[in-house]
């Protein structure tokens, strides 16, 4: 079975809960467990959360795009803005990294997290052009 979708919506915080649940909902049809679905909710949380606060600096206007595949029992998601993008990916997936200010509570970008929630984690990024962020994950 392959089934594709795709949500494009304004990177404001409101949108962050919609989005992770679209992406829970459309693995339903796959019938995985409780915890793979509160696993796959989480990496797409933190995955968006990126876009607005680090990608587009909660600047007005910026969309979010997400395009999601199932094929067989396999999740891949796609999360990308057209935002700031990282300077250094690579420092960037070291754990607590962050790109905000010291005055702001946050503990890192979540790579460390998307990489503990799901089985494969890329990031491409490129300055001033944004950021995509691919994961997957098995279903069953």
């Amino acid at each position: 079975m392959n089934n594709n979708m795709s949500l494009k919506f304004d990177a404001i915080a409101e949108n962050e809960s919609f989005a992770r649940s679209v992406v829970a909902a459309f693995c339903v049809s796959c019938d995985p467990t409780v915890e793979k679905i509160n696993d796959i909710k989480t990496a797409v949380s933190e995955a968006v959360t990126n876009c607005i606060i680090h990608g587009y600096e909660n600047m007005a206007n910026g969309q979010i795009l997400i395009e999601a595949e199932l094929s067989d029992d396999l999740l891949k998601v796609t999360i990308s803005d057209n935002g700031k993008g990282i300077p250094d990916v690579k420092e960037a997936l070291t754990d607590f990294y962050t790109t905000s200010k010291e005055s702001d509570e946050r503990s890192g970008l979540g790579f460390t997290i998307m990489k503990s929630f799901m089985d494969s984690l890329d990031v491409q990024s490129e300055l001033g052009g944004g950021t995509t962020v691919t994961m997957t994950k098995r279903l069953k």
